[in-house]
């Protein structure tokens, strides 16, 4: 038998502590109180008629409930659903229907996104946990390795979401290698922003399993955040790229209120080397470079950089090693059969013990990356370096082919971010009718003076001819999904109009031959589309 939730039973009886804790509430939990109330909210699945092998969406934000909720349901051998509360009514119905989902947990705002009265699920509104404190502890239902304990819905930036089916085996191994990777000890303090319905908060279910103070964040706010790691005293920190590049663009002094912190974690998306290498020599905070994917629960299955391989990590561009038991190869992505030699770029392909049993409803989808030998086709591509470390170039959907030549986004943002006044940038690809593809770049610069003639030369100056953007948008923020993976879809729909006026001007050009003239720029008139200040500047 293997029940993921049995490792409460066991801490339970050796801890005392206090190891998970929600600031803004003001609550603490040791860890025979989180089994108690999950008992509870088991109980009241019970009622509600859920057995195991049921399916049980979650619908809430950040907070203790949406943590017991998972326990709840993992106890009595049901599987949950667990969404985020940006998702839309069309979004949750669907996964709804494409999961068979029995039972929705929300809260009271939540209620409305339901229509229970013609539908085949009911609601359980999660009110009064504190009161559960002393609840009789609910013997955990008998499991197997093999069997579901989640439907995880990927983003669906192509096509409808599947649901990666994750079991008690996979979230072990996950715990394990987390627990392992960021050597955590019950004295530890971790403080999580990762939203809860993501596999990230398995990076906190891992401080819970250590005996390690779990501090949960209802939603990220730089100066809370850093308020937080002061006031508890910090060690291990939940990151992603753009904390970490909110920290390089922190007062003087921030150093001093992050002194606790041995490690943060960055995942979700690329880290750029220059905004890493800038952290680590300003900090001095190993960054623990997490890959992995809702389909391997993080680095269940997957590759990491640890504190130790700083000593010759200094190029500040891998995702490191692989973890525990797992493997990782770089393949052909036109034939997953052929395996690249050391250096090459192309997909990213992982085996081992988190890899999900597939795509829940959607065996096509399943046969086309989750082979036969066990291997994982990642959609991601990116390449074995010297030391046989993996180093991410980008998604597979986001690589652009222009006339042939392959460009890789990631490749030229870390290349432009090296330009003294730019402080965030997002390359993404528009259709073009001669080249097919071209890369476009959304900038956000540190000041307020206008730059797009100065990148557009530094560019030159550090990318072959054929990288360059040939179009650049000065932009507000960069849009991110969740606040962190940077969304190419969205500035596509987001600025097609003016990349259409772009286009138009490229068909007024006699010949490919006159691509790389500089034509009619505009470097002062300020234009708005959603909301957006845009400074756009067109060069060919």
């Amino acid at each position: 038998m293997l029940n993921i939730t049995t490792f409460l039973d066991a801490n339970m009886r050796r801890l005392s502590k206090n190891v998970f804790h929600c600031p803004e509430r003001g609550t603490y939990y040791n860890s025979e109180e989180i089994l108690s109330i999950a008992s509870g909210l088991a109980e009241k699945l019970k009622e509600k008629g859920i057995e195991k092998g049921d399916r049980v969406l979650i619908y809430l934000n950040n907070s203790p409930e949406y943590l017991f909720s998972y326990f709840a349901i993992w106890r009595i051998g049901a599987v949950a659903v667990p969404t985020n509360r940006v998702y839309t009514k069309f979004e949750l119905d669907y996964m709804i229907q494409n999961a068979g989902v029995r039972l929705v947990i929300t809260d009271e705002d939540g209620v409305d996104s339901f229509d229970e009265e013609n539908s085949s699920f009911s609601i359980l509104v999660p009110a009064g946990i504190e009161e559960m404190r002393n609840h009789p502890i609910l013997l955990p239902t008998e499991t197997d390795p093999e069997d579901l304990c989640q439907i995880q819905y990927t983003s669906g930036t192509t096509g409808k979401p599947k649901g990666a089916m994750l079991t008690h085996g996979n979230w072990l191994a996950a715990i394990s290698n987390e627990v392992d990777v960021m050597e955590f000890v019950e004295s530890d303090v971790y403080l999580g922003i990762y939203p809860m319905g993501h596999v990230g908060l398995s990076w906190g279910i891992a401080a819970l399993r250590s005996g390690a103070l779990y501090i949960m964040m209802e939603r990220f706010e730089l100066e809370n955040y850093l308020h937080l790691i002061e006031t508890h005293k910090v060690t291990a920190l939940s990151g992603m790229p753009p904390v970490i590049h909110s920290f390089v663009n922190c007062p003087e002094g921030t150093e001093e209120r992050v002194k606790t912190v041995r490690e943060i974690i960055s995942g979700g998306g690329p880290l750029h080397n220059e905004i890493w290498k800038t952290f680590h020599h300003r900090y001095n905070i190993p960054v623990v470079n997490a890959y992995g994917l809702s389909e391997t629960i993080v680095i269940g299955t997957g590759t990491v950089i640890r504190p130790v391989d700083y000593a010759t990590a200094d190029k500040f561009q891998s995702v490191g090693h692989p973890v525990c038991f797992s493997e990782v190869k770089i393949v052909d992505e036109n034939d997953p059969n052929r395996e690249l030699e050391q250096g090459e770029i192309g997909e990213i392909a992982l085996r081992g013990p988190a890899v999900a049993k597939g795509y829940y409803g959607m065996p096509e989808e399943t046969k086309q990356v989750f082979l036969a030998d066990g291997w994982f086709l990642t959609g991601d591509i990116g390449y074995l370096d010297a030391d046989l470390r993996l180093c991410l170039t980008d998604r597979k959907k986001d690589m652009i082919v222009m006339s042939g030549w392959k460009i890789y986004p990631t490749e030229v943002e870390d290349a432009l971010l090296e330009c003294e006044n730019v402080e965030d940038v997002a390359v993404f690809s528009y259709p073009h009718p001669h080249r097919g593809e071209v890369p476009i770049a959304a900038i956000k610069y540190k000041s307020n003076v206008s730059q797009i003639i100065a990148i557009s030369v530094f560019a030159k100056s550090r990318l072959a001819k054929y990288k360059v953007p040939v179009d650049f948008l000065e932009v507000e923020e960069i849009p991110r999904i969740n606040g962190w993976k940077t969304s190419r879809k969205i500035l596509n729909e987001k600025y097609s109009e003016y990349i259409e006026d772009f286009e138009k001007e490229y068909l007024k050009t006699k010949s490919p031959s006159s691509q790389n003239q500089s034509f009619k720029t505009s470097t002062n008139d300020m234009e708005r589309t959603n909301g957006q200040n845009v400074n756009r500047s067109s060069k060919f």
